[in-house]
């Protein structure tokens, strides 16, 4: 990277003040927000502390504002936004509203994220089989996917990223297996968005939710559901309320007309405060370009993977240029994971561990000098 380059994302540093206390890399976890969405956060609570609702006209057009801005994270139109509280949530309104016969079938990794298995699995007593198809060496192999379809599998469910190996689906491949075979693809994209580009008008996937806590900078309570618009009829929406509806002003006519796009999931008053600071994350990383972003996480991770893969470190994830993602999963040498994590936060240094492994998800505003004191940390500690 030029000298340049590397002074940007140095000065980038100054809106994240956790780097002054912590060499952070965890963003698979929930990251630190930035001073821009800490600001806006502080801004609307001074707001409502001194003027109660007042402002609430100003509060929804500024979140129509992030509605487009989340827009164009996807390449897609706001019309085909709903905000949601969590992943989880955008999962539910899919596996919930969608019109399921007993018989039916959803093929899932057997690798997930316990919030993209469960609520497929609770579809039991519709009817609905899961099939959870085995990773081989913590690779998503889209012709075990394949093997797993037949003629009533509905969905696929699949993370945009795997949580515990790093591990990225190809989703243009995967999009068009399943639709040619007419099964839906629905995304988990919360471990891949914000840090690599995803555009739906590029790969055509029907579904999508993700929260704002991870690779999006965002804080914990807001998130994207992304519908296709001529899926719009097809998804019921199961849990409308007094906003699912065209004049959701006029409290004193019932009108029972649902929004003719994705917002008539968002049934009820949304958290005005927490969507106005993923506004200003979304913001941040839109003016960077995720494109940008992603080179450098990538970058990053390589760096770390070459220095301890040097040092005698076994790294799990695949790093294979379509495969990668922020996310590296790294065997440890002689002490448990969880030892290894627990030495780490006493020295500065935040890392996790998943499947007993390390875990370590660095973003674009770490540095090289952080990857140099995490690798020597984990050389001293690990002997």
């Amino acid at each position: 990277m030029s000298t340049s380059a590397k002074q940007d994302w140095q000065q980038l540093r100054q809106e994240f003040p956790v780097t002054q206390r912590w060499a952070f890399f965890d963003h698979a976890a929930v990251s630190p927000i930035s001073r821009a969405a800490h600001q806006t956060l502080c801004a609307w609570a001074d707001d409502v502390l001194f003027n109660g609702e007042i402002n609430e006209p100003a509060w929804e057009k500024e979140i129509e504002e992030v509605r487009s801005l989340a827009a164009q994270l996807l390449d897609t139109s706001p019309e085909c936004i709903a905000f949601i509280k969590n992943t989880s949530e955008g999962i539910g309104f899919v596996a919930e509203g969608y019109p399921w016969k007993p018989g039916d079938n959803v093929v899932v990794p057997a690798d997930e994220y316990p919030s993209n298995v469960y609520p497929w699995q609770n579809l039991a007593n519709r009817g609905v089989e899961v099939r959870l198809v085995p990773s081989r060496s913590g690779r998503v192999v889209l012709d075990d996917i394949r093997q797993a379809m037949d003629a009533r599998t509905r969905v696929v469910a699949v993370s945009f990223v795997e949580f515990a190996t790093g591990f990225r689906v190809p989703l243009a491949e995967l999009v068009e297996m399943c639709h040619q075979r007419g099964v839906h693809v629905f995304v988990d994209a919360i471990q891949g968005l914000g840090a690599i580009p995803l555009s739906v008008r590029a790969i055509p996937l029907d579904m999508l939710a993700a929260g704002s806590h991870k690779w999006l900078l965002g804080p914990v309570g807001a998130g994207i559901f992304y519908l296709r618009s001529e899926l719009l009829e097809v998804l019921d929406p199961v849990s409308v309320g007094w906003k699912s509806v065209v004049r959701h002003w006029d409290f004193t006519t019932l009108d029972f007309r649902l929004k003719p796009s994705a917002l008539r999931w968002e049934n009820g008053t949304l958290s005005a405060g927490i969507l106005l600071a993923f506004g200003a994350s979304l913001r941040l990383l839109l003016e960077l370009g995720l494109a940008n972003i992603w080179q450098r996480i990538e970058y990053l991770t390589d760096q770390l993977c070459q220095r301890l893969e040097s040092g005698g470190w076994r790294i799990f994830s695949s790093r294979l240029a379509q495969e990668k993602s922020g996310i590296v999963s790294v065997e440890p040498r002689r002490q448990e994971a969880r030892t290894l994590v627990r030495q780490a936060r006493q020295e500065g240094i935040v890392i996790n561990h998943r499947a007993g492994r390390l875990r370590i998800s660095p973003h674009c505003y770490n540095n090289e000098e952080e990857l140099a004191r995490l690798a020597d940390f984990l050389e001293q500690a690990d002997r």
